[in-house]
């Protein structure tokens, strides 16, 4: 409770001087956060819809007990923009939770959890986590290299993303009967014009 008390006391005195520069500014290259007193019943899913009013949420390390599993009460937290960081710890440090008062904070050199590798033993990961991003659904089929700039992606957690996509197969419904019936249309007028011809020679 005293980091939280710290931290508001350090904006508070950087509005009353009108200082140009902020404290925020130290960690201007970290776009991770540390998150403290978390309630134990809260998953992954629930810090992100916390977090993600203030920015896209690109990765989270909630770590858990190794023996029952349950939280540990802490997590470390990406933005895609660092910017966000800033409105985070500006606006939720100090804020109730399920009863529990949150610790925010910027992280200067986060580091990624160790995984394990192919032959048991733990080892940095070569690549970073991104375990919470959201994935982009292209449009299904394939698409002409005219449709190539049309297509849109679709977030899978958008609340339209299911009468988009009915949408587009109707479009894609409609626009294939109306060619179904022109190659009707002109195979009819090819064996009409056949039968003159043939009619023709007779």
């Amino acid at each position: 409770m005293n980091v939280v008390r710290e931290i508001n006391k350090i904006n508070e005195r950087e509005l009353e001087l009108g200082i140009s520069g902020s404290w925020h500014d130290e960690y201007k290259d970290s776009a991770y956060l540390f998150i403290g007193g978390l309630h134990f019943d809260l998953t992954e899913g629930d810090v992100i819809t916390i977090f993600s009013q203030y920015g896209e949420v690109m990765d989270i390390n909630l770590p858990r007990d190794k023996t029952t599993g349950k939280t540990r009460g802490f997590a470390f937290l990406m933005y895609e923009d660092q910017r966000s960081t800033v409105l985070a710890v500006d606006n939720l440090n100090g804020a109730q939770v399920l009863g529990k008062t949150l610790r925010v904070d910027h992280v200067k050199n986060y580091k990624q959890p160790k995984i394990k590798g192919e032959d048991g033993e733990w080892e940095e990961p070569e690549e970073q986590s991104m375990n919470a991003k959201p994935e982009a659904i292209m449009d299904e089929g394939p698409a002409l290299d005219s449709d190539a700039s049309s297509v849109i992606s679709l977030d899978p957690e958008d609340p339209m993303r299911e009468y988009i996509l009915a949408q587009r197969k109707e479009e894609k419904a409609l626009k294939k009967s109306k060619k179904s019936k022109k190659s009707k249309k002109s195979k009819s007028e090819k064996t009409s014009k056949k039968r003159h011809r043939d009619d023709d020679r007779r």
